[in-house]
C-alpha cells in the first residue's frame, strides 16, 4: 500500500514539473512519516513538522448535516520535507495550497491526506497549508465501540474527539504531542449557538445566519477541540477574573450542580496551582447517544445534566489531561486516574466521604473480581481497554496509596509540581515516577510496579 501511494504522489509531483522533484531529492528532502507510532493509534499524527495554529472557518447546515470548511494551518518543518501528511476522514477537497501555491495530494487509508508541495520545504522553515473542503462530517467508532467526532443532535452537533475523532471534521496533525493554538469562525442558522474552546471574540448575525468566533490562545491537543452547536441558554460571568461560559440545552431539566463550577475551580487551583487557561465553562447538550462526558479544553462537554462528581471530574482534567497531556495513549491513567482521585478529594473537601474511605471501600473488592483489578492502569494492553474502569478506579487508588505511603506534605507537593512543571506540555508515566521519587526521597519503583503494572489485586507495597 505504501509503495502504491508513493507512486501516485510522484506522478502528482511530475505534473508540477520535474525540477522541483529533482531539486528536492538532491537537497536531501524526504517525506514526513505518515504516523507517530503511538502503540494504540500508530497512524495518528504525522512526522516532519509541528503545527503552531489552526484557523478553522466552518459553515454547517444541521438539516442536511453538511459541513463546508477552510482550514489554514500554520506549521514549521522539523526536517527537510519533500511531502507530508495530515489526518482527514472523508470530505471533498476543492483547493489545497502550501504557502499560497497549488500542491498535489492523494488519499490513503481511512485518514491519510498525503500532500506534495510545489517545492521542498527546508527544515526549520515556517509554512502555511490552506485547505477548502466540504461534505458530511464523520461519526467515528472507537475500539471500545463508543462514538465520537461530529455527532449530529436534534438541533446541531455534539463535537467530541477522544481519542481519534478530530479528523472527522478538520484536517489535523492528530497526535496529543503536537499542541497548537486555535481560531474558530463557525457559521450556523440564526438562533443556534456555537461553543468552542477559549474566549468568545464575537457573534454576528446577518440575515438567516450567525457567525460565532472563538479563540483558544493556549496550546491544545487536537482531540480537545470542540465546536458543539445547537440551541443553548448561554450564561457568561467571571471566576476571579477568568471568563466563564456555561451553555445549557433548554430542553434538559434544570439543576443547581453547575453553580458549583466556580468553587471547584478555586479548590483545584488551591492544590494543583493556578487555573491554566484563559477561560472556563461547561457545555450541557442533549446527546444521549454519546453516553459520556469529555474534558474539551476550557469547556467540558456533557451529554446530559451532570451530577456533582462528573462536573468536578471533568474540571480537574483542565490540569490533568488538558494543560498536562499524555504523550502516548497507553498512559491514559495520567488523565483518568488523576481525575478520579480529584473527585474523591472534592468529596473530602465538601465534608463527605474522604479519599481514604473511597480507597478503602474499593480495595475491599475481592481479588477474584478480576474485571475490577485488570488490566492494571499503567498497562491497558490493547485499545479496547483504554477507558476500562480499572484505569479510573485503580488509577485513583494508586494516587491515594501513594499519598498514604509518602505523607500529605510530599504528596501534595508532587501533585502541584507535576501540574505546574508540565504546564501545556506532554508527559509519560516514568516522568511522574521520577518526580515522586525525587520529592519523597523514597525508592518507589516496587510501589509503582505493583500498582500500575502487575495484574491482579495489589497485596503488598
Amino acid at each position: 500500500m505504501r509503495i502504491k501511494r508513493l507512486a501516485r504522489a510522484a506522478l502528482g509531483v511530475c505534473a508540477l514539473g520535474l525540477w522541483s522533484v529533482a531539486g528536492a531529492s538532491a537537497a536531501g528532502f524526504t517525506p514526513g512519516s505518515p504516523g507517530l507510532g503511538d502503540p494504540f493509534f500508530p497512524f495518528a499524527g504525522n512526522g516532519g513538522y509541528g503545527v503552531s495554529n489552526y484557523a478553522l472557518t466552518l459553515d454547517y447546515t444541521p438539516g442536511t448535516n453538511q459541513l463546508a470548511g477552510t482550514a489554514v494551518i500554520s506549521a514549521r518543518a522539523t526536517q527537510s520535507l519533500s511531502r507530508f501528511d495530515l489526518d482527514l476522514r472523508g470530505f471533498e477537497i476543492s483547493r489545497l495550497l502550501v504557502d499560497g501555491r497549488a500542491a498535489t495530494f492523494t488519499r490513503d487509508g481511512e485518514q491519510e491526506l498525503v500532500i506534495t508541495p510545489a517545492a521542498g520545504i527546508p527544515s526549520g522553515t515556517a509554512f502555511t497549508v490552506t485547505i477548502d473542503y466540504a461534505g458530511t462530517p464523520a461519526v467515528v467508532t472507537d475500539p471500545d465501540q463508543s462514538i465520537e467526532g461530529w455527532v449530529p443532535t436534534d438541533d446541531g452537533a455534539f463535537v467530541v474527539n477522544e481519542p481519534q475523532g478530530s479528523p472527522a471534521w478538520y484536517p489535523v496533525n492528530d497526535n496529543p504531542r503536537d499542541k497548537a493554538t486555535y481560531d474558530f469562525s463557525v457559521t450556523v442558522p440564526a438562533g443556534l449557538t456555537v461553543m468552542a474552546n477559549g474566549v468568545l471574540v464575537s457573534s454576528t448575525t446577518r440575515g438567516q445566519k450567525t457567525t460565532w468566533v472563538w479563540r483558544e490562545n493556549d496550546p491544545m491537543a487536537p482531540y480537545l477541540a470542540t465546536t458543539t452547536l445547537g440551541r443553548f441558554d448561554l450564561t457568561q460571568y467571571s471566576v476571579d477574573g477568568i471568563p466563564a461560559y456555561v451553555a445549557v440545552d433548554p430542553q434538559l431539566p434544570k439543576g443547581q450542580v453547575l453553580a458549583k463550577l466556580p468553587e471547584a475551580v478555586r479548590f483545584y487551583s488551591s492544590i494543583y496551582g493556578p487555573y491554566p487557561f484563559d477561560s472556563v465553562g461547561a457545555i450541557v447538550d442533549s446527546a444521549k447517544v454519546v453516553g459520556y462526558s469529555l474534558e474539551t479544553q476550557t469547556k467540558p462537554n456533557f451529554p446530559a445534566m451532570p451530577d456533582e462528581a462528573t462536573l468536578v471530574h471533568e474540571l480537574s482534567h483542565m490540569w490533568f489531561g488538558d494543560s498536562l497531556t499524555l504523550a502516548q495513549w497507553p498512559d491514559i491513567w495520567l488523565h483518568e486516574g488523576f481525575a478520579t482521585w480529584s473527585e474523591w478529594m472534592w468529596s473530602e473537601h465538601e465534608g463527605n466521604k474522604s479519599a481514604h474511605q473511597w480507597f478503602k471501600d474499593l480495595y475491599n473488592k475481592p481479588a477474584q473480581d478480576t474485571a475490577f483489578w485488570n488490566p492494571p492502569p499503567g498497562d491497558p494492553g490493547t485499545a479496547p481497554f483504554l477507558f476500562n474502569g480499572t484505569i479510573y478506579y485503580r488509577g485513583g487508588m494508586t494516587l491515594q496509596a501513594l499519598r498514604e505511603k509518602v505523607g500529605d506534605y510530599a504528596f501534595f507537593r508532587i501533585m502541584r509540581d507535576w501540574a505546574q512543571q508540565n504546564r501545556f506540555g506532554t508527559v509519560t508515566t516514568p516522568q511522574f515516577v521520577a518526580l515522586a521519587k525525587q520529592i519523597s526521597r523514597m525508592n518507589l519503583d516496587a510501589f509503582f510496579d505493583v500498582w500500575l503494572y502487575q495484574p491482579g489485586k495489589p497485596t503488598s507495597w
